[in-house]
């Protein structure tokens, strides 16, 4: 397969002849002059991939923004006290960098699609028509894309839909509502002149039903009930993407190319790698085990009876990782698992374990290592064994839009908007049977199936950078995020299964030896301020008409 290569738009000889005040004043976006660009198709297809290219960008440890996300949530958590972390405990201000890297980046890309999308009338009439359309579309889809997260990250933000220059460049926000509007707006003009499929050469690019389903992702997260189920039934009626067969299977290489996949961030080695696996691996994988999930994201996964741990007589607290949802042994590396040739481990008495390559016995790094996991677990999506000996260099594509999340957008909005019928059911239990999940049977209230959408996103969709925005506007982070983030017993298991609430989150209250659990941190939400990051300093320094967000 190949895959899109992306170059960026060099701006040396502009600024080897403009002085700096005149680069700002004529050429605010980085990119080369608009009285040049663009003289013919090749030029606007370079400026086109540039945008891509700047959607790969990597705020922390050499990882895509989207695969950090989950850090600032009840279910991940960061070793290196970093920027991302405090933003999980709770410490964080305005001068936050990892929040600015996100704001800063994005508005690069936003730049970068303005940029094109006021100059290539230039090659209105003088090229293909079809291919003219197809990337303006694609500048609008990616300036929406960004658009979208911005705003669930920051509420209202500054819409800007043209090149500025400096006397331009004191601007409001616009609110959240008439952002989102923008963004479903923008992504129904894309997707009319988007394709539903590309040849090879031009892998990677966005299709008309990942316009869609960025439409129905918007709609849902702004509780516009039949806006949402109703982009995400026309990506469905499209027919053209399935679940992939093997869960597991759609975060190594073997699954890049499913069908299921519907947009996803590129790699190639030699032009563009990511360090995820090094973060994810564990130690006898020599990994660095710096993104970890936790004890409650553990204890959310059901039994494969489709009932809680604790409500399952197939629970054992002895062997607590058996008869339990397959989706938990694909998204964590549980104790005794294998994982990438070894027997995964982290009983601190456990200190030898299995090379399964080898068949030796040899010192257990999980359990003995001083930087050991924290928590107990590993992430082991997106840890390819392809990857063992270049861990910091994955081509590995990261999937942000996929199929199953449309079904499960289309199954909440019409749980939502109390229109809750036959396809309900059919979405969800699509996506759970294809894991051999027990199917959810009719007859469910609405608070029911609330409760069962809320915890198949948490199972389905775990470290692909959904769960902050989950927690947001179902408005539990306040709960979530306040109190001890939990590992596992560092030298036993728990004596009885913790409550688990509609939410699929575990309460420990009455678990004997609750105590005995690792307290990896301490965190604090509050519900007056936390629900949005806050506008960079420097942004409200410089831009005055820009208010901050309460409580910043």
């Amino acid at each position: 397969m190949k895959k899109i290569h992306y170059w960026f738009l060099s701006v040396c000889l502009i600024l080897s002849t403009t002085s700096c005040e005149d680069y700002l004043e004529r050429f605010p976006l980085e990119g080369p002059a608009d009285q040049s660009y663009f003289a013919n198709a090749s030029e606007l297809e370079l400026a086109v991939n540039g945008c891509y290219k700047g959607m790969n960008f990597h705020p922390s440890d050499g990882m895509p923004t989207q695969l950090l996300l989950d850090v600032c949530t009840d279910i991940n958590w960061d070793r290196n006290n970093s920027a991302m972390q405090q933003i999980g405990k709770g410490s964080h201000d305005s001068n936050n960098g990892f929040v600015r890297s996100v704001w800063n980046e994005s508005y690069k890309i936003i730049g970068r699609c303005n940029f094109i999308l006021d100059n290539m009338n230039k090659l209105d009439g003088k090229m293909d028509a079809t291919l003219y359309a197809r990337y303006q579309a694609e500048a609008r889809f990616i300036r929406a894309y960004q658009y979208g997260y911005l705003i669930e990250l920051f509420g209202g933000v500054p819409l800007v839909t043209k090149t500025l220059g400096l006397a331009d460049a004191q601007v409001p926000k616009g609110t959240k509502d008439e952002c989102a509007t923008f963004v479903m707006n923008e992504l129904d003009e894309a997707a009319k002149a988007l394709p539903t499929s590309y040849d090879a050469r031009n892998t990677g690019r966005a299709t008309r039903q990942a316009a869609l389903a960025t439409k129905a992702r918007t709609a849902l997260y702004n509780e516009k009930w039949d806006v949402a189920a109703t982009a995400a039934k026309a990506v469905m009626d499209l027919n053209i993407n399935k679940l992939h067969p093997n869960f597991g299977e759609l975060f190594s290489y073997k699954g890049q190319n499913s069908s299921e996949i519907m947009f996803s961030l590129q790699y190639l080695k030699g032009t563009l790698t990511h360090s995820t696996p090094q973060n994810f691996l564990s130690r006898n994988a020599q990994g660095a085990s710096n993104k970890v999930p936790g004890q409650m994201l553990v204890d959310s996964y059901e039994c494969t009876d489709g009932l809680s741990i604790d409500k399952s007589p197939l629970y054992n607290p002895k062997d607590p990782f058996k008869n339990r949802d397959p989706r938990l042994d694909f998204t964590v590396a549980v104790p005794g698992s294998n994982y990438f040739n070894f027997k995964f481990e982290t009983h601190k008495d456990s200190v030898k374990t299995i090379n399964y390559a080898t068949g030796a016995r040899v010192d257990n790094q999980d359990a003995i290592h001083a930087f050991a996991t924290y928590t107990g677990y590993c992430w082991r999506k997106y840890t390819d064994l392809t990857d063992k000996d270049d861990r910091s260099n994955s081509e590995l594509n990261i999937i942000l839009i996929r199929y199953a999340e449309v079904l499960l957008i289309y199954a909440e909005a019409k749980i939502e908007a109390n229109q809750i019928d036959q396809s309900v059911y059919d979405a969800i239990n699509a996506v759970r049977q294809r894991v051999n999940m027990p199917a959810i049977k009719t007859g469910k209230t609405q608070a029911e199936l609330r409760s069962i959408i809320r915890k198949e996103r948490k199972y389905e969709l775990a470290n692909e950078g959904f769960r902050l925005f989950d927690i947001r506007r179902w408005k539990i982070a306040e709960k979530l995020m306040n109190g001890n983030f939990l590992g596992r017993i560092p030298k036993g298991l728990l004596a009885t299964a913790p409550a688990i609430d509609a939410n699929g989150t575990p309460d420990y209250s009455n678990v004997p030896n609750k105590a005995d659990m690792r307290v990896v941190e301490l965190r604090i939400f509050n519900p007056n301020r936390d629900y949005l990051w806050p506008i960079p300093y420097i942004e409200t320094v410089t831009n005055k008409v820009l208010t901050q967000n309460a409580g910043y």
